[in-house]
C-alpha cells in the first residue's frame, strides 16, 4: 500500500485513484506485523498484535469507517467479532495457491448486500456479517 505515498494524483490520473490517493495519504494507518522493524509511510504506526480491544477503542473514536486488509489479519478480526461487513474482491487470475480468504474453522452467517464487476473482471462481493 506504501504506493499510494507517492502515486501520482495528477491529471494522468483517473478520479477515482485521484479521490483513493487523497483518502490513503489523510488516513491514520495501523500496520500489524511480526516481522517488519519499521513503517515506511506517513500517519502509520506498528503493532505487533492484534488487540480487539484497542481496536473497538480506534472504531468508536472514529469519525469515519475503519477497514482492515490482509487474509490473516481479516481472520483474526472475523473471529474476534470486529468486523459488521466484509468485502470479498474475486480477481481473476490462477496462481495455484495462496491464503485463504476466511479462516479455517470459523461459521456465521453472511448476508449477501450488494455486488459490483469491474472491467478487469473484478468482482467486489459486500456482505454483512450477520452471525459469527
Amino acid at each position: 500500500m506504501a504506493y499510494w505515498e507517492t502515486a501520482e494524483a495528477g491529471d494522468g490520473a483517473s478520479a477515482v485513484e485521484r479521490e483513493f490517493t487523497e483518502i490513503w495519504r489523510a488516513a491514520e494507518k495501523v500496520v500489524f506485523s511480526r516481522t517488519l522493524s519499521e513503517v515506511s509511510t506517513a500517519r502509520t504506526r506498528l503493532e505487533r498484535e492484534l488487540d480487539a480491544g484497542a481496536v473497538r477503542e480506534l472504531v468508536e473514536r472514529s469519525a469515519s469507517d475503519v477497514s482492515v486488509g490482509g487474509a490473516e489479519l481479516a481472520g483474526e478480526a472475523i473471529a474476534a467479532g470486529l468486523l459488521d461487513e466484509i468485502h470479498l474482491l474475486l480477481v481473476p487470475v490462477l496462481v495455484g495457491g495462496g491464503k485463504r480468504a476466511l479462516p479455517a474453522g470459523l461459521s456465521g452467517e453472511l448476508e449477501l448486500l450488494g455486488q459490483q464487476g469491474f472491467r478487469s473482471g473484478v468482482v467486489d462481493l459486500h456482505y454483512c456479517v450477520c452471525r459469527m
